[in-house]
């Protein structure tokens, strides 16, 4: 007698979960998006640091070598590369201070029951709409020594009894370009705060006032407690931004005069596009991707504090 034994069935591969395929779809979705991030972004980032190792210049079949720390030990012994660091300090700290306080006072005023006050929300937003490039060449204009209409208001004003050089005197040079850096940037500090201030609870100025406290108090008690992580986030963000300021300063000044006004983008660049140090550059760019780091580390930390 022959047994006959079935064949066994065919067992299929188990199908995916449903969740298992939408994350396989989400990943499809995002790869279009990442893929130019990676390229545009994280590569040319990974390739900036490693050229700050290397003594790559400009030219044609130039040989580039792996030298290590020199070009950061080069830097330390930099003089021109401290004073611009210094210089660029003083930038990021006084128009993200002053730019702050500005916008604060407007976003107070803007956020006030006031006629016009759609008009004038549009109008706080002329600068920031500008481009920065076309921003430096009408303040070039507006503080031209001879035919600038800023050296003939004062001057009609007896406030000074000659042109002043705001752009090309030692003096006047950095406190000027300033006053540009706090009149481009404030529109977005202006902004962010007028959204913290429009967030706050009316009930609680309202039972404020009913207690008693005046117009300071509230201020002082309500809306700087209420606004602490937009402070802190616009502040940290402005603080970034100010320091790799770099197409306003060189369209208004270049650097000049005498280096007044040399921030690190600038002198980096100069190194690089002007005289062909590319692997010094990059390391300048490096030690600024760590202070970017450190600004970064203080917003992430106070802004996950906040949340917690």
């Amino acid at each position: 007698m022959t047994t006959v034994i079935a064949p066994a069935p065919h067992q299929s591969e188990p199908r995916p979960t449903p969740k298992r395929k939408q994350n396989r779809e989400a990943i499809y979705l995002f790869l279009p998006a990442l893929l130019p991030v990676l390229l545009l972004s994280v590569y040319p980032l990974i390739r900036g640091i490693a050229l700050g190792f290397t003594d790559a210049r400009a030219g044609l079949n130039v040989t580039t070598e792996f030298v290590g720390f020199d070009n950061f030990a080069r830097l330390l012994q930099n003089d021109l590369f401290w004073a611009s660091f210094r210089i660029g300090l003083i930038w990021t700290v006084a128009v993200t201070v002053l730019q702050f306080v500005a916008a604060f006072g407007l976003a107070l005023l803007l956020n006030a029951d006031l006629r016009f006050r759609g008009v004038a929300r549009t109008l706080a937003l002329i600068p920031w709409a500008m481009p920065p490039v076309v921003v430096a060449i009408m303040w070039r204009l507006l503080l031209h020594p001879t035919n600038g209409p800023v050296n003939g208001v004062l001057q009609g004003l007896n406030i000074t009894d000659h042109p002043i050089n705001w752009l090309g005197d030692f003096n006047t040079a950095l406190p000027a370009v300033i006053v540009v850096g706090i009149w481009v940037g404030m529109p977005m500090t202006t902004i962010t705060l007028l959204a913290g201030l429009q967030s706050i609870d009316r009930s609680l100025y309202e039972a404020a006032a009913v207690d008693g406290a005046s117009t300071w108090h509230q201020f002082w008690h309500i809306t700087v407690p209420q606004l602490k992580t937009v402070i802190v986030a616009i502040t940290s963000l402005d603080m970034i931004w100010n320091f790799n300021s770099f197409g306003l300063v060189y369209v208004l000044t270049a650097g000049g005069p005498g280096g007044k006004t040399m921030l690190p983008m600038l002198f980096a660049y100069n190194e690089a596009f002007r005289y062909g140090n590319f692997g010094m550059a990059a390391a300048m760019g490096d030690v600024m991707v760590v202070l970017i780091i450190v600004f970064l580390g203080f917003y992430l930390r106070n802004r996950l504090r906040s949340e917690a």
